[in-house]
């Protein structure tokens, strides 16, 4: 890794020019979903002519679309071709590259952009983005990262995709004037879509299979997360993981500087651990003779590995902003961790519960098992096309039991059956509906012992039978709830 040095770049400026040719310009929002509202009103706003396509024609679809054509928005619902005279897409990150609407724009020669590729190029001058992806960690490490910001007294949000659009938060006229600092969490989806975004400093936390059905496998995903690392961007990568540091060294500009972060001893031109403490030697006065202590292990709440090293990279960032050490020990003790990572929900009769539901690969997954001695594992929904394999080969060794659920369960119990033969498996068949939590839970306390840790990691989407990972936590919450 690259030592210390100074300031890696100048910020490039906004593109004033970008957005007074908007004016008047047909532009098609692709998706009314969560960012879509957001951009149409930030393209009217700037005087676009916007046209909103959505398949859908649901009850809340119909009523957003009433308030946009209130707004001036012509809304377009169900199947539609892109419309006339469009010369920009602005697309959900969700839409596949091969959806109709936008392979049309594409082999007609339209400009294709993400709702953060536009809040870049809408940006006011001056403000800095401190971008992180990653498969698993993204939100916990932006909140971090907020967090030591605030400590040291910036002007930062977390925005992106952590609950707040970038579009609604970041722009000048939005609810609050555009902060200076952007805590930005990217998914390899919004990623794909941003041609020009180049944050003041990135970083890849981790690179594991995930959405490969999305992006058609593992190195169009992983070349996704490498676009973070833009042209004069700061480099932070993960030292431990080798998709990580591949991407910071081969899709990174040689020129800027390239820090580690690491659980392991840190050497010069990193951040990592030491005994209990979390120790700087990148952007220490003396990273080669020396180190600066920015927090301890009791710092890091949970102090699991996986989320000692989210904390490593906050820190990382935060420091190539010039935060002081203490704002890093200061923000880890002023931060919540989210619901629904790995959230302990008590004890019942010697037994822990933990809520892990956003655990929705195997790689998060594999991080939360490994944090316990002897699991019942409440796991199953839908993969989306990763592999399960290495998983159970590596957490056998802590299984007890198992508890399957969802329509990928076949998958995990074949993988039981060849790796962890001597753990009880169990599975529940229910449907989406009320009771299938509390048949799991029924089924986990019947299998654990005293001591044990009954986990929901899920390692799979949970659509299948919910409307999303807080209302599978939420369920399983409740049934542990109604059971102690």
């Amino acid at each position: 890794m690259t030592p210390a040095g100074g300031p890696s770049r100048t910020d490039a400026p906004a593109d004033p020019g970008f957005a007074a040719a908007l004016r008047e310009r047909a532009v098609c929002v692709a998706g009314l979903g969560v960012s879509g509202p957001p951009v149409v009103r930030a393209l009217l706003a700037r005087g676009a002519r916007v046209s909103v396509v959505d398949a859908r024609e649901d009850d809340a679809t119909l009523d957003l679309a009433r308030e946009l054509r209130a707004e001036g928005a012509r809304v377009l619902l169900g199947e539609h071709t892109l419309p006339a005279e469009t010369d920009l897409v602005v697309t959900s990150p969700g839409w596949r590259p091969d959806a109709p609407l936008l392979a049309q724009a594409g082999a007609a020669g339209v400009e294709i952009a993400g709702d953060v590729e536009l809040a870049w190029r809408l940006r006011p001058a001056g403000q800095r983005w401190l971008a992180i992806t990653g498969t698993n960690g993204k939100t916990t490490t932006v909140r971090m990262l907020e967090a030591m910001l605030r400590a040291d007294g910036r002007d930062a949000l977390a925005v992106g995709n952590v609950g707040t659009p970038i579009m609604a938060a970041a722009l000048p006229g939005g609810p609050r004037p555009a902060p200076d600092l952007l805590a930005v969490e990217l998914s390899s989806f919004q990623l794909h879509w941003s041609a020009t975004l180049a944050p003041h400093a990135a970083a890849v936390l981790n690179v594991a299979p995930d959405h490969l059905d999305w992006h058609g496998g593992l190195e169009a995903y992983a070349a996704a997360k490498g676009r973070i690392y833009a042209p004069g961007t700061l480099r932070v990568a993960n030292a431990d993981d080798a998709w990580s540091t591949h991407l910071a060294r081969t899709c990174g500009d040689p020129a800027a500087p390239l820090y580690g972060f690491t659980l392991g001893t840190p050497r010069a031109g990193q951040i990592g651990v030491v005994e209990d403490l979390l120790v700087d030697r990148a952007f220490a006065a003396d990273p080669q003779g020396g180190a600066e202590e920015l927090a301890s292990l009791a710092d890091v709440v949970p102090a699991a590995p996986h989320n000692v090293a989210n904390a490593l990279a906050a820190a990382a960032l935060a420091r190539s902003v010039g935060a002081a050490p203490e704002s890093v020990r200061a923000g880890l003790a002023a931060f919540a961790p989210e619901p629904h990572r790995m959230a302990p929900l008590g004890s019942v009769a010697g037994v822990d519960y933990v809520d892990d539901s956003k655990a929705t690969n195997p790689h998060a997954a594999a991080a939360a098992l490994a944090s316990f001695a002897s699991v019942v594992w409440v796991a199953g929904g839908l993969l989306k096309g990763a592999e399960v394999e290495d998983l159970v080969r590596e957490a056998a060794p802590r299984l007890r039991a198992a508890v399957l659920l969802g329509r990928d369960r076949d998958r995990l119990r074949a993988a039981l059956a060849r790796h962890a033969p001597d753990a009880a498996v169990v599975e529940v068949e229910a449907a989406a509906g009320e009771d299938a939590m509390e048949q799991v839970v029924r089924a986990a306390a019947g299998l654990a012992r005293p001591g044990d840790t009954v986990l929901l990691a899920p390692a799979a989407a949970s659509m299948d039978m919910f409307t999303d990972y807080k209302e599978r936590g939420r369920r399983f919450a409740e049934a542990v709830a109604a059971r102690a």
